[in-house]
């Protein structure tokens, strides 16, 4: 296998503390970041806002147009010859399809996905209709409208840009080639040598750590406002600081744990035990709860998202207002896309001796239905609970409190309490498998290989946690202006991302001849 003579025998079995550029520009943010909070806020969040709508006004567009172009070309290469290709120089996978599926469900958009999917539909149905409907807000017709547009946020676009054709270039370059498993290494094509070694791979590698440091301490920290707030509506326990920083370390200290003990240990438990319970919740809402009304609703929604799909895609501010597109989709598409490298150099990692076709088709088909149907069990029923009377969130998601809505949905449906604390549960466990794998990616990219070492994997965790409880003391607006600041970072990260258009298929085509099956 050909490779390069930095990485030593020591790097292979993952003893060393990562590079040291990567690790001092990546600290150094977080620093410099909660430096600047503590010296003055107001100049940080304004900082950080006009960073924000600059970004959203001038380049909204830009990422709407690659996460469509991603999508539209990873299907085109799952249908090719070369989509029967095996990825990563492996005949056989290393786990079973349901536990690879689940890992997937569980640390790609998952928590994300789980925090928004009670509020989000309904914001749509009762507070703003969204631009590409003209539904009244809060009838039957509005109905389809807010389901569909959750769909366009957390749907096909969204999972193809975590790793439908980046994943190809890592897997091809690092067990192919012998490449660093590193974000500098989807650059190699283009910039060759150059990028690959001292500072401008540093500088590549450390964007992208940040974006996803900026993307996931945000979801912990929320969590803990989320689960705090639980606690207190349903055992009376006080929402302050004080159990927010206890859900913290209770959530730090099993994503570490499970960081530590590997992806073939804890990363699967975790994300199997989130999986079945999933399903469990699922299906009492489905039996038990308004089935017609979510069945109806979900096969209009679904209808309406296809139908709708390219006008949806491709909405910019001349045909939305301003203020939407950027908290709702540039806001998303430019977190995901931030996401992006690390997202595959995941995905690449747990997806070898799979073939090109199932690896593309999980992350852009069979991922994005699933959430699809998720988010209709649960934004479906507060839609449907809304529409009669048993609950009212229209203030509550004016004020974008969507952790509100969350235990507000849970508690309306059947079996009520029992399903509030279950799905705070599973929200802070589908946290954790985001928490796990990010600090377990962190750790690749710091040491260029799929084995990092545990002191590297503990190290990112416990930083995560700390910089959320950081955040979280100084107000929830700090964590608030972290997320904001995902959508500066996704600039660079999206040039990063780029060249995978076209070098996402070569790849593809290099590891189908290698097999022979091309020519």
């Amino acid at each position: 296998m050909a490779g390069y003579p930095h990485r030593t025998a020591a790097a292979r079995d993952g003893n060393e503390l990562g590079d040291p550029w990567v690790l001092g520009i990546s600290v150094g943010f977080i620093l410099l970041f909660i430096g600047l909070s503590v010296y003055d806020v107001d100049l940080l969040s304004q900082l950080v806002g006009a960073g924000f709508s600059w970004t959203a006004k001038y380049l909204g567009a830009y990422f709407q147009l690659l996460l469509l172009l991603t999508f539209v070309i990873a299907i085109a290469v799952a249908i090719s010859p070369a989509g029967g290709a095996m990825m990563g120089d492996l005949e056989e996978p290393e786990m079973s399809t349901f536990r690879w599926v689940a890992i997937i469900m569980c640390t790609l958009l998952a928590g994300g996905g789980v925090f928004f999917a009670a509020g989000e539909p309904v914001y749509h149905f009762v507070a703003q209709s969204p631009p590409a409907f003209d539904a009244e807000l809060g009838t039957t017709e509005a109905i389809q409208g807010a389901l569909a547009q959750s769909f366009m946020h957390w749907g096909f676009l969204a999972w193809a840009v975590l790793g439908g054709l980046t994943s190809l270039v890592l897997a091809h370059a690092h067990y192919v080639k012998g490449q660093p498993l590193q974000p500098r290494t989807l650059l190699y094509p283009v910039f060759g040598d150059r990028v690959m070694h001292g500072l401008p791979g540093g500088i590549v590698d450390a964007v992208c750590v940040i974006a996803v440091v900026a993307g996931t301490v945000g979801p912990i920290g929320f969590l803990a406002t989320q689960v705090a707030y639980g606690g207190n509506v349903l055992f009376g326990l006080s929402d302050g600081y004080g159990t927010q920083l206890s859900v913290l370390v209770i959530l730090g200290t099993i994503y570490v744990s499970s960081a530590v003990s590997g992806i073939h240990r804890g990363i699967q438990l975790l994300s199997r035990f989130n999986v079945y319970l999933a399903l469990v919740i699922g299906a009492v809402i489905l039996i038990f709860g308004p089935t017609l009304f979510l069945v109806d609703a979900y096969t209009q929604a679904l209808g309406a998202y296809l139908g709708n799909f390219l006008s949806m895609a491709t909405m910019t501010t001349q045909t939305a207002p301003d203020w939407w597109m950027k908290w709702w989709t540039v806001f998303f598409f430019a977190w995901f896309i931030g996401y992006g490298p690390l997202m595959a150099l995941f995905v690449a990692r747990i997806s070898r001796g799979r073939t090109v076709r199932q690896m593309i088709l999980a992350i852009c088909v069979a991922a994005p239905v699933a959430t699809t149907i998720w988010f209709t069990l649960l934004g479906g029923s507060g839609i449907y609970y809304q529409l009669n009377g048993t609950i009212d969130l229209a203030e509550a998601l004016q004020s974008f409190r969507f952790d509100v809505a969350t235990l507000t949905v849970a508690e309306a449906l059947p079996l009520g309490g029992l399903m509030a604390v279950a799905i705070l549960i599973l929200t802070t466990i589908f946290v954790a498998t985001t928490g796990d794998s990010m600090s377990y990616t962190i750790s690749m990219v710091a040491t260029g290989h799929d084995r990092p070492s545990t002191i590297v994997r503990a190290f990112w965790g416990i930083a995560l946690a700390v910089m959320a409880g950081i955040l979280l003391y100084m107000g929830a607006g700090q964590i608030s202006a972290l997320q904001q600041f995902i959508v500066v970072t996704a600039i660079p990260v999206s040039l990063i991302l780029l060249p995978s258009l076209w070098t996402g298929p070569k790849a593809a085509y290099a590891m189908a001849r290698r097999q022979g099956l091309v020519r």
